[in-house]
C-alpha cells in the first residue's frame, strides 16, 4: 500500500528582476519576508531555485526552534508608482 504524504502550502512574495552580466541577461529573485535570494539564467530556472532556498530557511528555523514568517499575500497589494519629475531637476541615474 502506497503512503500519502501530507503538507501545508505557504506563499511567498518574490520579487524577480533581470540583470545584464557581461553582456548576459540574469535573473535575481529575493523574498523580503525570509530575506532569500537566488539568481538564475531564466525566470523558470530562479523561481525553482527560489522555491528550493525558501524551503531551505523554513526547515533552518524549524530546526532552530524559531517561529517561522509568512506572508499574508491574499491581503496583500503590489503597486508601482509613477511620479511627475520637474525638468528643472537634473538627477543622475544608477544603471
Amino acid at each position: 500500500m502506497k503512503k500519502t504524504q501530507s503538507y501545508q502550502i505557504l506563499n511567498y512574495r518574490v520579487i524577480i528582476e533581470p540583470e545584464t552580466v557581461s553582456g548576459k541577461t540574469v535573473y535575481n529573485a529575493f523574498c523580503p519576508t525570509l530575506e532569500v535570494s537566488d539568481y538564475g539564467d531564466s525566470v523558470d530556472e530562479v523561481l525553482k531555485s527560489i522555491k528550493d532556498g525558501i524551503l531551505l530557511a523554513i526547515e533552518c528555523l524549524v530546526e532552530d526552534g524559531k517561529s517561522v514568517p509568512v506572508d499574508q499575500t491574499e491581503q496583500q497589494i503590489v503597486a508601482t508608482a509613477s511620479v511627475r519629475l520637474p525638468l528643472n531637476l537634473r538627477p543622475v541615474f544608477a544603471t
